[in-house]
């Protein structure tokens, strides 16, 4: 008898020891399918990240380009500015020389 209680203590610790093993197996294939789901998600974010990079230097080549137009613009604006004073000038100069011309022929006229 005492050997058929031998035997039944190793059946029952080979029985735990596959039950163990049956969980570490599933416990490993859960695991893995984890790591794969991970993998899968991490490869759709960095293709999102690769999208939205492309879309971002675009964006930055269209604000250089709109920054070059403005730049240009107000060179333009400024130009526009000093011959609006140029002209301004020329005018109070013409304005100032018919006065004193008006003057002078009024001067001469009653001297």
């Amino acid at each position: 008898m005492a050997d058929y209680d031998w035997n039944d203590h190793h059946r029952q610790q080979v029985l735990q020891g596959r039950q163990i093993l049956e969980r570490t197996s599933a416990s490993l294939a859960r695991s893995n399918q984890i790591a794969i789901e991970t993998e899968h998600t991490g490869h759709e974010v960095i293709n999102e990240l690769e999208v939205q990079r492309e879309s971002l230097l675009r964006s930055q080549r269209r604000l250089e380009n709109a920054n070059d137009d403005l730049s240009k613009s107000g060179a333009i604006i400024r130009a526009m500015k000093r011959n609006v004073l140029y002209n301004k000038l020329i005018l109070i100069m013409i304005i100032v020389m018919e006065v004193v011309i008006l003057a002078g022929m009024i001067a001469l006229k009653f001297m």
